[in-house]
């Protein structure tokens, strides 16, 4: 008598293994092909092409660019967040709630609307801040000029401080205020406990800040690119996009060989964030429920609140405010008046085709990658939280990579490798672009889903897989409706940068494929400011809306 075995294909797993086939196909082939290319241009190893790079006067003058200006930006913001976020999170200062909200809002929108704040402010020949400031202290000439390293710097200061900012906040609303304490104890002041145990222990956190700030100032485009054209001032990434719409084979050999660079640079600072510093945080958080100590600024609560005021409003508001009437602005050269308004710009955001169809691009490929993406993220949060299978960090790695890879790297690297080289061709489409988001931006959707199904216990679950729920029965009754909130969450931290996104778009789009980001780029640097800056509050008005909502759907527990 013969047995039949019987075997049982559970669906997880083939779910998961799914995930893993995504990430190996469309990140890991495509990132381990540009370096292959790199290193092997016409078939055989070589560093022709990075000789032929780095030994051209423009290119290197890039590369030094980039660190340089990336240095300046990391130091600066470090030093503009760690404060910011001292007197937020461990002060009695007046309007603290509100000050954070205001302090991340430049997270939550797309830096090239800064450059074009920026512009409009501190253009040495019509700048609206240097017309001001000559006027008042009866200077000859202007006394800021935007089109200089400086300019660059301050630029992407003010709009990636808050990645530092949050980083640091978040450490030391965690932190154990025994030591604190008894240092107070001690007799020491409260500027000598900062110094000697507060600073001490955030290192790590600052370090890490630091690091994260370094990154993505060294990976930016819009910003370099829209200042730094007119004062002719190169960065890597404004270079690799020079080299790919070239179209020559050597063009895009060059362009891969200083997105290896870039690569590079953030798979170090990937590696000194996750098994360095990751191994050298200091235990600040206790078994108990801890709340950090407030600072009390005493007589110098007001004169604090006025100084973080008057900052708030040059670096945050009047860039918006200066972008918003610049919409309705006629003549760029006259001051504005009743006589010099026109709503002519808004009209044609709201009627020209090519707006509307890059619009309509916009938001399919960012809902689908937001989509898909969450999905993803739901599935790790999973394999990470319910399961001991072997190598599950594997994926998580993957998605962390992806996240840490310069947005510029990511592209050329699917245009290589996507465009039928493996018998996979989604090159000049949509879906492409949707990839792209995808792998840059999962990482902010997975770590919200995670950290709330961590908090969720398994022995929920287990009850209802007890009662006869199949695995999909048990996700859609009882942990979907517990972590909804993360994942309506998860699904606009993806939707946000995917929607407004200018690099990879920059790269990736075809005559039918244009997105926002790349509509209202061409417009600032070669068509109308008016149309550009119409444009740029509008995405504004619609990221607080979706901030807003996202807000009221999460009962106040999430915003951007």
């Amino acid at each position: 008598m013969t047995g039949r075995k019987k075997y049982n294909i559970d669906i997880k797993w083939i779910v998961i293994l799914a995930v893993v086939a995504f990430l190996v196909i469309f990140e890991v082939l495509p990132l381990s092909y540009l370096l292959i290319r790199s290193l092997f241009p016409k078939g055989s190893f070589s560093f022709e092409s990075f000789k032929r790079v780095y030994t051209y006067d423009l290119n290197w003058t890039a590369l030094i660019n980039t660190l340089v200006i990336s240095g300046l930006t990391t130091i600066f913001g470090v030093v503009l967040a760690f404060p910011l976020a001292f007197l937020v999170g461990r002060t009695d200062m007046y309007g603290k709630k509100f000050f954070r909200t205001l302090f991340v809002t430049t997270y939550m929108v797309p830096p090239y609307v800064g450059a074009m704040a920026w512009l409009r402010l501190l253009n040495p020949n019509a700048g609206i801040l240097n017309k001001f400031l000559m006027q008042v202290f009866s200077l000859s000439k202007a006394p800021f000029n935007i089109y200089t390293v400086g300019g660059i710097v301050w630029v992407l200061t003010c709009f990636y401080y808050p990645y530092a900012f949050i980083t640091i906040s978040r450490a030391m609303e965690k932190m154990d205020p025994s030591l604190e304490e008894a240092s107070k104890i001690s007799g020491a002041s409260p500027l000598k406990t900062l110094m000697t145990i507060t600073i001490p222990m955030m290192t790590p956190s600052i370090i890490a800040a630091g690091l994260l700030v370094f990154v993505a100032s060294a990976s930016a485009f819009g910003i370099p690119s829209i200042i730094g054209a007119p004062g002719q001032i190169y960065t890597v990434t404004t270079r690799i996009i020079d080299f790919v719409h070239i179209g020559s084979e050597e063009g895009l050999n060059d362009a891969m060989v200083l997105a290896v660079f870039l690569m590079v640079i953030a798979n170090i600072v990937l590696y000194i964030t996750t098994f360095v510093i990751g191994k050298r945080q200091y235990i600040t958080m206790s078994g108990k429920s801890t709340r950090p100590n407030i600072v009390e600024l005493g007589k110098w609560r007001l004169p604090i609140t006025i100084i973080i005021s008057v900052f708030s409003f040059f670096v945050v508001i009047l860039p918006f405010i200066t972008v918003a009437l610049t919409s309705f602005t006629v003549n760029m050269g006259k001051p504005l008046g009743l006589s010099n308004m026109s709503l002519s710009a808004w009209e044609k955001v709201f009627s020209r085709a090519s707006i509307l169809s890059s619009t309509k691009n916009s938001i399919i490929a960012g809902l689908a990658a937001a989509f898909f993406g969450i999905m993803i993220s739901c599935i790790m949060a999973y394999l990470l939280q319910r399961t001991n299978v072997k190598g599950k960090r594997i994926p998580d790695f993957l998605i962390t990579l992806g996240s840490g890879t310069p947005s510029v790297t990511i592209a050329l690297a699917l245009i290589i490798s996507m465009s039928g080289k493996f018998k996979i061709n989604i090159y000049n489409t949509l879906t492409i672009m949707i990839i792209a988001y995808m792998i840059k931006y999962m990482l902010m959707g997975m770590r919200t889903v995670v950290s709330a199904m961590s908090q969720v216990h398994p022995s929920l679950e287990e009850a209802a897989q007890i009662s006869g729920a199949d695995w999909l029965r048990m996700l859609k009754d009882v942990t979907l409706p517990l972590i909804g909130a993360s994942i309506v969450a998860g699904f606009f931290l993806i939707f946000m940068p995917s929607f407004y996104e200018l690099t990879m778009s920059t790269l990736l789009y075809s005559s039918q494929t244009k997105t926002i980001g790349y509509e209202l780029y061409i417009y600032q640097t070669y068509h109308s400011q008016q149309v550009a800056s119409a444009l740029a509050t509008a995405i504004l008005i619609f990221v607080i809306a979706v901030n807003y909502l996202l807000s009221k759907l999460t009962k106040g527990q999430f915003s951007i």
